[in-house]
């Protein structure tokens, strides 16, 4: 599983893991959010891109992101559901390692791809559900910008 740092490169899972405590060890003192958001992009096939942020509240921020393609999915629902499931489960490795490290005290946040706005809005309660019953907290447009910002930006 690589990762893409857009000054470092093709990173390895444990790499960008390294990278991020790193970041984190250099200022110590300031608070950090590390968020994963997932977005996609329909071509012939669909390109799907999840970004993992780790964010020096108030003082920049450091990302990475991996892209794979797949078969078209033409269901909306299915679509958010893939996607919200590939940030679980970067995210779920993330914690995992955070917790097998000692660093329980940097939560993971989703950010999700739906909003009030639009045709996403009948899933909010569902997917924001499917979220938090995985023990992370769920941010949905317009505060999910790990999702429609950062892996937006990557899916084109």
């Amino acid at each position: 599983m690589n990762f893409t740092s857009p000054t470092k490169g093709t990173m390895t899972f444990e790499q960008m893991y390294q990278d991020i405590m790193s970041y984190v060890r250099d200022a110590p003192n300031e608070s950090y959010r590390l968020i994963v958001g997932s977005d996609s992009h329909t071509r012939d096939d669909m390109c799907y891109v999840t970004a993992v942020i780790i964010h020096r509240l108030g003082k920049g921020a450091r990302y990475y992101y991996r892209r794979n393609r797949r078969r078209l999915i033409t269901s909306l629902r299915q679509k958010i559901y893939y996607e919200t499931s590939l940030s679980l489960g970067i995210g779920s490795k993330l914690a995992e390692r955070l917790s097998d490290n000692g660093h329980i005290d940097l939560d993971v946040e989703i950010h999700i791809d739906v909003g009030q706005k639009g045709d996403t809005k009948d899933l909010i309660r569902e997917i924001v559900g499917m979220v938090t019953g995985s023990g992370f907290d769920a941010k949905i447009k317009p505060d999910s910008y790990g999702a429609s910002k950062v892996a937006d930006k990557h899916t084109k």
